[in-house]
Parts: C-alpha cells; sequence; structure tokens
C-alpha cells in the first residue's frame, strides 16, 4: 500500500529537484533521440490522428497534444471536451469530480464514460459519491500527448463503464523542451505548472513535473481551493520496444457551493442577508482528497506482432461534505452528511497481437486480460458542519473484476474490412457491513459480451461503417448483497452485479473536399436498466430500462495552414423503454450540445482561438414538464511567442473564460428541499451556475 504521508514530499520534492536540474542542464541529445522527437513532431503536427483507414468507427479518433494548446482549459477536465460530443460542468467545489454529459447521458461523475490516464483506471466502483465515479483533477494538461476516444460498446478491449464510450489519456514520456508556466487569474488564482526530462544514457530518460494551484473561485464563500500535484517517470526503449514506470501523488482540500434552489435566488435574501447566484446555503460543505499510484509498461512491436503487459497499484482517499436538501430531514441541524471513500487498488493487463492470414485473407488477432481488485471502506455519514453525528452505514468491500477479450480484424476484400470480437467479464462482491450484518454478503456476476464491425471503402476518400455490441456498467457492490434499506429499515432487492447495455451505429468519415474531414454518425443504445448507487442515500435506487439513440456531425476543416475551425453537433432523444404514468423522459438527458472553434496559428508571433459551446435543454422529470434551459459560453484564447525574451520559445497567453459574461447554469435539477425556515418541502429548480468571465493569464518559460 502506498502511504501518502510519506510519498507526497518525497514525489514533489524529487519533481522538483528535477526540474532545477534539467533547466541547468545542457546535455547534448544522441542523434536517435533526435531522430525519434522530429518523427513525432511530425505526427503532432496534425493535431487529428482519424485519417481514413485510421479508425474501426466514425466516432473513433485520436486528439494530439498540439490541439489541446489551442484552447483554454477552465478545469483539468475539460480537456475531455475535445472528445466531439461531451461536455464537461461542475456542480459542486473544483475538487470534486466533474459531471459529464455525452450522448443524452447525464453521466453523473462518470458512470457510463471509462476514462484512464498515463494507463490508470480513473472510474471508482462502488465508490461512497457514485458508481463510476471519475475525478479528472490529478490530470496535468500539459503532460498529455493524446487522447484516444470511442464511443459505443463495440470495442472488445473496453469493459466496465464503456458503454457510451471511453477515453485514454496518455502521457509523455519525454518532453520537446522543458518548461515552467506561472498563471494568474481572478479570485486569487494562482498555478504553477514545472516539468522537464532528460536523458540518463544507455536509452533512460527521467521525466518529472510538479503543479501546485491556489483558487477562491467566483463564490461568495472562498473556495479556498489547494491542489498539489507530482509525476515521475523512468522509461528506456523505444516505439518499437520499451518500458516505463511512473509514481504519481496528488491532493486538493476545497470549500464547496453546491447547487442552490431558484426560489432562494428569487428571493433575493436568505436569514434576513441579500442571497445571490453565487451564494452558498451550507457555508461548511467542501472536501479533501488524494490520490497516489504506481504503475509500470512494457511493450514490443515488431512489425507481425505486439505485445503489451501494465501493472498498477493506487492508494486513494476521499471525506466529501453535501448537503442539498438543506432542512428537510433534520430541520434542526441540517441535511449535511459525509460520504468518505477509502481504498487500495491493485491491477493488471496484457495483450497480444499477431498479424497473419485466415485461409487467403489478411488478419490481425488480438487477445487480452483485465484484472483489478478493489480493497475499499467506504461509508456513510449525518455530519454537522463537517462533524460526524451518526453513521448511515460504514462497509469493507472487496470487489474484483476479471475480463479477456479477442477480436480478429479480416480485410474480406480490398474495400470491405470486418472486425469480430467477444469480452467475457466476471466480477465477484464481497461486502462486510459494519452497521447492519443483513447487509453483508457476497455475490457475483458475469457478462458476455460479442463485437461486429464492418468498414468499407474508401471511395472518392470516403469510407463506411457498420458497428454493434454488447456492453455494460457494474452496480455497487452494496446493492448487490442489501436485504434492507440502511435508513429506513425497509426491506430492498438486491440489484445483479452488471447491467447490459446494446449499441449499434451507422457511420461515414469523408476527407472528399480537399483540408475538410467530416464524419456522421447515426447510433442508439439501450440499457436493461439504469440501476445506481444514490450516495446521498447510501442505498440502490431501482431505475427503468432506457433507449436512446441519436445524431453525431464531426468536422475538422483546414482551409489554410494558418486556420483550423472545428465543428461538433449532436442530437439525441433518450427515453424510458417500459411504461410508466409519470412518463418516459430521462432527467437530465441533454437534448442537443454542440461546439465551434476557429482557431489561427502562428501568424508571425500570435496565434489565437474562440470557441462556441453549447449545452442545450433537457428533461429535469418524467412528464416533461420542467426542463433545463440551455446554456451558451464563448471562450477565447490570444497567445504570443516571446522568442528568447526570457527564455528559449517562451510564451504569454491569455485566457477569457464566458467572455460575453452570459448567466447560465452548468448543471440544473429538480427536486423537493426544504430551506431552515420554511414550514414544509418545495420542488424547486435548483441550479449551480456557471462563472462569470474569467481572465487568466500564463507565462511559460522554456528552457
Amino acid at each position: 500500500m502506498l502511504k501518502n504521508r510519506h510519498f507526497r514530499p518525497l514525489l514533489l520534492a524529487a519533481g522538483s529537484l528535477l526540474v532545477a536540474t534539467v533547466a541547468q542542464a545542457q546535455a547534448e541529445v544522441p542523434t536517435a533521440a533526435v531522430a525519434a522527437q522530429l518523427d513525432k513532431v511530425e505526427v503532432t503536427g496534425r493535431h487529428y490522428d482519424n485519417a481514413i483507414g485510421s479508425a474501426d468507427a466514425a466516432s473513433q479518433g485520436t486528439i494530439r497534444a498540439e490541439l489541446l494548446k489551442s484552447r483554454p482549459a477552465l478545469r483539468p477536465g475539460e480537456v475531455l471536451e475535445f472528445v466531439p460530443g461531451l461536455i464537461v460542468t461542475q456542480h459542486s467545489g473544483d475538487g470534486k469530480a466533474n459531471q459529464y454529459f455525452l450522448r443524452g447521458f447525464n453521466l453523473d461523475h462518470g458512470t457510463d464514460f471509462a476514462t484512464t490516464v498515463n494507463g490508470l483506471p480513473v472510474n471508482m466502483p462502488t465508490h461512497g459519491h457514485g458508481q463510476g465515479y471519475s475525478d479528472l483533477n490529478f490530470l496535468i494538461p500539459e503532460l498529455v500527448d493524446r487522447i484516444e476516444y470511442r464511443k459505443g460498446p463495440y470495442f472488445a478491449k473496453n469493459g466496465d463503464f464503456a458503454a457510451a464510450g471511453s477515453a485514454d489519456i496518455a502521457y509523455r514520456n519525454a518532453l520537446d523542451q522543458n518548461f515552467a508556466a506561472l498563471t494568474m487569474g481572478e479570485s486569487k488564482f494562482t498555478r504553477f505548472v514545472g516539468a522537464g526530462s532528460t536523458s540518463l544514457g544507455a536509452g533512460l530518460n527521467l521525466l518529472g513535473a510538479v503543479e501546485f494551484q491556489r483558487d477562491d473561485g467566483p463564490w461568495t464563500l472562498p473556495e479556498r481551493l489547494r491542489k498539489n500535484n507530482g509525476v515521475l517517470t523512468l522509461s528506456w526503449g523505444t516505439g518499437a520496444e520499451g518500458w516505463s514506470a511512473s509514481l504519481m501523488g496528488y491532493d486538493a482540500k476545497w470549500n464547496s457551493t453546491d447547487q442552490v434552489p431558484e426560489r432562494l435566488i428569487s428571493a433575493g435574501t436568505f436569514n434576513g442577508q441579500p442571497f445571490g447566484r453565487f451564494d452558498a446555503v451550507d457555508g461548511s460543505d467542501g472536501g479533501e482528497t488524494r490520490r497516489s499510484s504506481l504503475s509500470g509498461e512494457w511493450h514490443r512491436n515488431t512489425g507481425s506482432e505486439t505485445t503489451n503487459v501494465a501493472t498498477y497499484a493506487m492508494n486513494y482517499r476521499l471525506k466529501l461534505f453535501s448537503n442539498f436538501t438543506y432542512a428537510l430531514e433534520r430541520p434542526n441541524e441540517g441535511d449535511q452528511f459525509s460520504q468518505q471513500d477509502k481504498r487500495s487498488i491493485y491491477g493488471a493487463s496484457a495483450s497480444h497481437a499477431v498479424e497473419h492470414r485466415l485461409g487467403d485473407l489478411p488478419a490481425r488477432t488480438e487477445i487480452g486480460m483485465q484484472l483489478r481488485h478493489d480493497r475499499i471502506r467506504v461509508g456513510l455519514y449525518d455530519t454537522v458542519e463537517r462533524r460526524i453525528t451518526s453513521t448511515t452505514r460504514d462497509d469493507n468491500v472487496r470487489e474484483t473484476q476479471l475480463g479477456v477479450y479477442g477480436q480478429t480484424s479480416v480485410e474480406l476484400t480490398p474495400w470491405l474490412r470486418s472486425v469480430v470480437g467477444l469480452r467475457a467479464d466476471r466480477a465477484s462482491f464481497k461486502v462486510d457491513s459494519l452497521t447492519n450484518a443483513a447487509n453483508s454478503g457476497s455475490a457475483s456476476a458475469h457478462l458476455f459480451s460479442p463485437k461486429l464491425s464492418l468498414i468499407a471503402g474508401p471511395w472518392a476518400k470516403t469510407e463506411f461503417f457498420f458497428n454493434a455490441g454488447r456492453g455494460f456498467h457494474s452496480n455497487d457492490a452494496r446493492g448487490t448483497t442489501a436485504s434492507v434499506d440502511p435508513k429506513t429499515g425497509d426491506a430492498v432487492e438486491r440489484v445483479p452485479g452488471l447491467v447490459a447495455a446494446r449499441g449499434m451505429e451507422l457511420g461515414a468519415r469523408t476527407e472528399w473536399v480537399p483540408g475538410l474531414q467530416s464524419s456522421v454518425a447515426l447510433w442508439k443504445l439501450d440499457f436493461d436498466s439504469e440501476l445506481v448507487y444514490v450516495g446521498d442515500a447510501g442505498a440502490t435506487e431501482p431505475n427503468r430500462p432506457s433507449k436512446r439513440h441519436g445524431l453525431e456531425w464531426n468536422n475538422r476543416y483546414v482551409p489554410m495552414p494558418w486556420l483550423l475551425i472545428d465543428a461538433d453537433l449532436a442530437w439525441t432523444h433518450a427515453r424510458f423503454a417500459d411504461v410508466d404514468p409519470a412518463g418516459n423522459r430521462i432527467p437530465n438527458a441533454v437534448d442537443k450540445v454542440g461546439s465551434i472553434a476557429v482557431t489561427v496559428r502562428d501568424l508571425g508571433p500570435w496565434s489565437a482561438s474562440v470557441q462556441w459551446r453549447y449545452l442545450g435543454p433537457g428533461s429535469l422529470i418524467e412528464d416533461n414538464s420542467v426542463r433545463s434551459r440551455s446554456a451558451m459560453t464563448t471562450n477565447l484564447r490570444v497567445g504570443r511567442k516571446l522568442g528568447d525574451m526570457f527564455g528559449r520559445n517562451s510564451e504569454l497567453t491569455l485566457d477569457v473564460f464566458n467572455l460575453l459574461d452570459r448567466k447560465v447554469n452548468d448543471i440544473e435539477y429538480f427536486y423537493e428541499s426544504q430551506l431552515p425556515g420554511e414550514a414544509a418541502s418545495v420542488a424547486d429548480r435548483h441550479v449551480h451556475p456557471a462563472g462569470p468571465r474569467t481572465v487568466r493569464v500564463t507565462l511559460k518559460l522554456g528552457f
């Protein structure tokens, strides 16, 4: 087990020492390393690696680091907004996992979208706050080499939480240049990140990075976000054969301004004091989290065979204090509760792919295995100003997931290729309830997931795709063994450990117009049940089967070498599949999302980008009588290279978020709450506003 109290100072000190060392080092780079760097620059210059013949689905692709530099990100998790059709917001403090919207899903904090960073899984099963919790606040965007994304359950390699999609965020093992960057902005925002890499000889390379961030945010209650982050990676070899080992550490503390009822904003006062959009009801909400990891990978690619092996160990902590109903259940002391999660995670994966012939047909077959084991202490407590007053539930959980898969790609004709895959998953759960023995027990579940893709073309630089497959998400382990509701004591039914999803997609991708890469996908995704663990109540809430279908249209246009235009639009129809008098709308399923960005690059020392980002409306309750409002924001980035004025390739960047200062919301919910002083509960819209116009300036020095 990795101990943060020992590991964090060592990691940050080592990273700082490395950055300082490489800043002073003037070592020559071997010729072979120079060639490797030149090759890398040539690839990343494309921004996207989604050319004809590079993907098995129209909704699959790769985003390169160069594009990530072109647009500003208010939070680390917003790098995922480069995935077409995905929107990232927040409904609480910035130390908490983001809200994600994709293909008609309010993915909450990550359920049904699987994410990895530097080979490490981010989603947390049986989490204190919600199933699949995906906290990307430890991400350092400057280290990202590429993002490989996929949508739909069509890919054999992807298992739990990947039914709607997945993204693998790969870090660099070496930097083109070492750097230090300082960002300053309104509300006491300060961020420093420094990173450097150096050759140790004999093919070894060492990379280190540190990040420190402080921010009060636009909130009346200062957020007081305090974030410390570090990465240390030792690597050897090339893309053909090599290995790497990484040590990572992150911790954060913050205060939260959670969503508030609109009736309170309309009234303008609370407890005799003025109350506005950026005020909090419970000033003691907030949290703290820590995450540390040790991971390693080895790879070999001979051209005809490819082998990958990886392993990891993680240690994770979260204490979260929230109050969404204010004084509904406990009028005298308030409804604040704490969700706490302590876990150690161990995992390994291996895959082997070989090119061969199937009869007279060229083929490629890949087999793989993924193993993960979580040892979890997870609890839910009633609290008053972060002081525990009673325990709702407290559990020790052991959860093991094993997945094996195989797939074969066959070139049936010069214009038709097929990919057939099969995935088998087994999950084992053991729950020891420390508060109610009736909720203890063991359970297991297994699932087979077939996959099929057909790729036709290209004709006139255009190819066509058909994809179908089965996927799944796991349910919280506590729901698989529960017998009674931890709050009410009522009998409850146990839930299945794995819930299946079935998806299908028709798509096309074209480069027929010079400089334009365009894709369109018509998709559908059906779930047997959207069972979710409600962390706020400590119980599993059964939900209904669902059907979603939609259309996505994505465009990348480079009319001139210095101009890039991105336009991503998505429409979704989301409904419950059964008949119920309450209605068939899925709450928080957004109907439309969109993003349009115009980027000007390398006009002398200048570059700039402007992005219009649209989060459409959606039903907030099943009968569609209450709907969320759409939100359109504009972000601007202007950069100027300073030459060698402050160091090699130094740069000054101005970022403006919500340029037009629009009063829009990041999230809206509709539920019953009761404020102190109210005689009864009120069903109301609860909102968390997007930030006002925010300006940040970054000075980046290269060395």
